[in-house]
């Protein structure tokens, strides 16, 4: 399966951000996808999973509601909804493909897509 995430720009603070990760190739239903991020000068870190069928997500613990999943299998797409977004939210956010259930370390995910960067200025 390919990935190309895209979506991203540049966004005040507070605003709302909803980045597309576009799936070509391979049986997209069978995939779970997570979200990272790498912020500049900073490691990458784990945003997030939607699984397979789209009935389980899980966020890191400093999301805290702010975002959201959402698939559609049909379309082969993935969206991640931001809001309340934050100075520190600022990286390059790539989505990922995993079989076999779902994981929070980016070494388990073998498909990768190009990021998109969000810059939040204040």
């Amino acid at each position: 399966v390919q990935l190309q995430a895209c979506g991203g720009g540049l966004v005040q603070v507070g605003g709302c951000l909803r980045l597309s990760c576009a799936a070509s190739g391979g049986s997209f239903s069978t995939y779970s996808v997570g979200w990272f991020r790498q912020g500049p000068g900073r490691e990458r870190e784990f945003v997030g999973y939607i699984s397979a069928s789209g009935s389980s997500t899980s966020y890191a613990s400093w999301v805290k509601g702010r975002f959201s999943f959402a698939r559609d299998n049909d379309k082969r797409m993935v969206y991640l909804q931001m809001s309340s977004l934050k100075p520190e939210d600022t990286a390059v956010y790539s989505c990922a493909a995993k079989t076999w259930g779902v994981g929070i370390e980016a070494d388990e995910y073998g498909y990768w897509g190009q990021g998109t960067q969000v810059t939040v200025s204040s």
